[in-house]
């Protein structure tokens, strides 16, 4: 069988420099559903994002992930993509469902209290080098625990010329940095993360589902807390 057998109403186009599968009805025209379609990294994973037509390009467009530079990407458009489990799914599996040679970060905030004391937690996947950080950062709100994570994640990055997908199961943080909200809280904060997001040419935030078998969210989930705990150093 090949891959257009497995295809099926799907093909081959590029997004963000990466070959993908795109969805399509019976004459092949990109299937538009609320101006978003959906796209596959890998026709055999349980995850689909959706996208805007316009972000999609012809399948030669492609750039080898070996090549890809700052310069293949520009900084002002952010691949901002929408997990969607199937139905029935009882893990998430997409580790292997993202672009060749991205940073992976899983972040999380905790607050006993709410407010009360916080801390954050942070895992770091590159390849085959991992990375995980734990912090107590003082009195804070759950919110500012998450936003805090991601702050600390981007600050702690080296290369912005890599793909970069952040995970994180808070709907406030990613709704704030996704789809910009109006903040009525927390506005410089916020800001502070909003530029620190313009540095890097490809930054994807997905929102993952809390304490749902996620290996990854598990144990950033496990190093907030382990933070409070822990309390000031």
């Amino acid at each position: 069988m090949n891959d257009q057998d497995i295809a099926g109403s799907w093909k081959r186009m590029s997004f963000k420099g990466n070959k993908v599968w795109v969805q399509t009805d019976d004459k092949k025209n990109l299937l538009i559903e609320k101006g978003m379609v959906l796209i596959k990294y890998n026709l055999k994973q349980d995850y689909e994002y959706r996208v805007k037509p316009e972000s999609l390009n012809p399948e030669d467009q492609a750039v080898p992930a070996k090549k890809k530079s700052a310069s293949t990407k520009s900084p002002s458009k952010k691949s901002q993509l929408k997990p969607q489990a199937n139905k029935g799914q009882k893990e998430q599996n997409i580790e292997t469902d993202l672009p060749e040679n991205c940073v992976k970060i899983y972040t999380d905030g905790a607050s006993s209290g709410n407010p009360g004391p916080s801390g954050v937690g942070i895992v770091f996947i590159h390849g085959e080098n991992k990375k995980e950080i734990s912090k107590y950062i003082g009195t804070a709100t759950n919110n500012i625990a998450e936003l805090t994570a991601i702050k600390m994640a981007l600050e702690e990055l080296k290369r912005d010329d890599l793909p970069v997908c952040i995970f994180s199961d808070s709907s406030y943080a990613i709704g704030l940095l996704t789809k910009n909200w109006k903040p009525k809280k927390n506005q410089a904060l916020i800001y502070e993360i909003r530029t620190l997001m313009k540095k890097f040419c490809d930054l994807t935030f997905i929102k993952v589902k809390g304490h749902s078998g996620i290996k990854e969210n598990e144990v950033a989930d496990f190093l907030a807390t382990s933070a409070i705990k822990k309390g000031p150093l």
